[in-house]
């Protein structure tokens, strides 16, 4: 732990691990552990011009789905949401197929990838290819590698279960959400991979908000296309403060189209989640709540809708937020079933769009 001094001459850590360390004695991936940054203040995030790598791709896809090798599969998980890959390495994708890989996101919700390599080829490799689809964003208040912070670190052990304990006044610990959808620019493409898995359970549920806003009745939808909902990073980053945690940018608050026009599919799709939707704009308390709650309910109770995929060490899942919501499914015991570790890279996406134009204000 380095410490920094502050101007009142008191020794403060810049960073806090959090882990203990006797426990990962022999971890293979203990350079990706948890810390708490203490010390950076980052500056509030300015607009900036985004060249969605979708844009560049050949519709057909024939770099992915025609190479030619018998040992290529790519497959549906569901009819409307997940795609399964075998038989390629993230690591080893030319610029075309990474291109093509934007638009499959961007379609199917989340392409799995399977017998992957990608965590071991180290963190600059990493973050070189994550920032291949977009500027990576930087997490707020999370844990992150040391000397990464562009990592959002996912760790539930029995050394630290600070995760589940934000749930544990909840019946489920399901939680729906788009990654920080608070941001000016809130994420396009996610990409997690696990270090270690449970020996069961930890399984991770995306839901297509494509799908979820198709089911809705016409009224409804014309209803929604009009309207922005606020959504807000305050609850996250004042939780934070009263654990204790270190807040190294300042919560912003956004209001954003109800129903997101994606740039390169021109497919509509919900923009609200449960995490960090607080209200529709124009409406009444009453009327907001109604219409949230119906939406909520729908999008995380919709199993016709949803896909659930089962980690294993060498899985590598990326999904777009813009039509995705997505949550953790925090179904084991860390002192039986072991840890659940992963790093988690993501890119800004434009300011989002809606139906006529409509964009976001803040």
């Amino acid at each position: 732990m380095s410490v920094t001094v502050t101007k009142e001459g008191e020794a403060v850590p810049s960073f806090v691990k959090a882990y203990d360390d006797k426990a990962h004695n022999e971890y293979k991936y203990a350079r990706y552990l948890p810390v708490y940054d203490n010390a950076t203040k980052l500056p509030p995030t300015e607009p900036f011009e985004v060249n969605d790598r979708g844009h560049a791709a050949d519709k057909a896809k024939p770099h992915l789905f025609k190479t030619g090798d018998p040992n290529v599969d790519i497959t549906k998980l569901t009819p409307r949401v997940g795609t399964e890959v075998r038989g390629l390495q993230l690591s080893q994708l030319t610029d075309a197929q990474k291109d093509e890989l934007a638009l499959l996101i961007a379609e199917r919700g989340v392409v799995v990838f399977r017998d992957q390599d990608f965590k071991d080829i180290g963190p600059e490799k990493q973050k070189e290819f994550a920032a291949y689809f977009g500027r990576l964003h930087v997490h707020p208040v999370g844990a992150h590698v040391e000397g990464h912070q562009e990592f959002h670190n996912i760790y539930l052990g029995a050394d630290n279960l600070y995760r589940l304990q934000l749930r544990s006044s909840r019946l489920s610990t399901t939680g729906y959400h788009s990654d920080v959808s608070y941001e000016h620019q809130p994420p396009a493409i996610t990409l997690l991979t696990l270090l270690s898995v449970p020996s069961s359970g930890g399984d991770t549920g995306w839901v297509s908000q494509v799908a979820a806003y198709e089911r809705l009745s016409e009224p409804i939808k014309k209803l929604l296309e009009g309207r922005r909902a606020e959504h807000s990073g305050f609850p996250q980053a004042e939780n934070a403060r009263r654990d204790g945690k270190h807040v190294r940018r300042e919560p912003v608050k956004s209001d954003h189209p109800i129903v997101r026009v994606h740039p390169v599919t021109g497919e509509k799709a919900l923009f609200v989640n449960p995490g960090f939707t607080k209200r529709i704009i124009g409406l009444k308390d009453e009327e907001s709540d109604a219409i949230l709650q119906l939406l909520f309910k729908h999008i995380s109770l919709s199993q016709d809708l949803q896909v659930r995929v089962k980690w294993d060490d060498r899985t590598v899942s990326l999904w777009d937020n813009r039509v995705t919501a997505h949550t953790a499914i925090s179904d084991y015991d860390t002192t039986s079933d072991g840890l659940r570790h992963g790093i988690r890279l993501t890119t800004l996406a434009e300011k989002p769009v809606g139906v006529d134009g409509l964009e976001s204000v803040w």
